[in-house]
C-alpha cells in the first residue's frame, strides 16, 4: 500500500473528528444552535405578542373611530335639527311680524278712511250750512220785505 495523498488527507480527517469529538465541539455546537433556536422562538412569540397587541390597538382604534362616526353623525343631525327648528321659528315670527304688519298698516287705512270720512262729512257739513246760509240770505233779501209783511198780517189775524 503506498501512503499518497489521499490517504493522508483521509488521516487528517479523522485526526480532525477525534479532535472534534474530544473537545465536544458538537456539543458546543448544538448548545449554539439550542441558545440561537430559543432566540428565535423568543423573538416569535415577542413578534406574536405584539401582534396580538397591534391587533387589540387596531381594534380599539377601530371601535372608537366607529364610535366618532356616530358620535359626529349624531351631532350633524342635531345640528340639521336644530337648523330645522330656528328656520321654523324664524319663518313663524316673520310670519307673525307680517300679520302684524299687515294688521297695523290696515288699521291705518281704517283710521284714514275714517278720518278721511270725518273731514269729507264736516266738509261737506260747513259746505251745506253755509249753502243754506246763503240761499237763506238771499231769499231774504229778495223775499224778506213780503215774508215780514206777511208775517205781520198773520200775527194781526191771530190777535183778533
Amino acid at each position: 500500500m503506498e501512503l499518497d495523498a489521499t490517504f493522508w488527507a483521509f488521516i487528517a480527517l479523522l485526526i480532525f473528528f477525534a479532535i472534534v469529538i474530544y473537545f465536544k465541539v458538537p456539543g458546543l455546537i448544538t448548545r449554539a444552535l439550542d441558545a440561537r433556536i430559543a432566540r428565535i422562538e423568543a423573538d416569535l412569540e415577542e413578534a406574536k405578542r405584539l401582534r396580538e397587541e397591534a391587533q387589540a390597538l387596531l381594534a380599539e382604534y377601530e371601535r372608537k373611530r366607529k364610535a366618532a362616526e356616530s358620535e359626529a353623525e349624531e351631532i350633524v343631525a342635531a345640528a340639521k335639527d336644530e337648523a330645522e327648528r330656528m328656520t321654523a321659528e324664524a319663518e313663524e315670527a316673520l310670519q307673525d311680524m307680517v300679520a302684524r304688519r299687515t294688521r297695523a298698516v290696515e288699521d291705518k287705512i281704517a283710521q284714514a278712511e275714517a278720518q278721511a270720512l270725518s273731514e269729507v262729512r264736516a266738509r261737506s257739513a260747513d259746505v251745506a250750512i253755509e249753502a243754506a246760509r246763503l240761499l237763506l240770505a238771499n231769499q231774504a233779501k229778495e223775499n224778506g220785505a213780503n215774508l215780514i209783511d206777511q208775517s205781520i198780517k198773520e200775527v194781526g189775524s191771530r190777535l183778533n
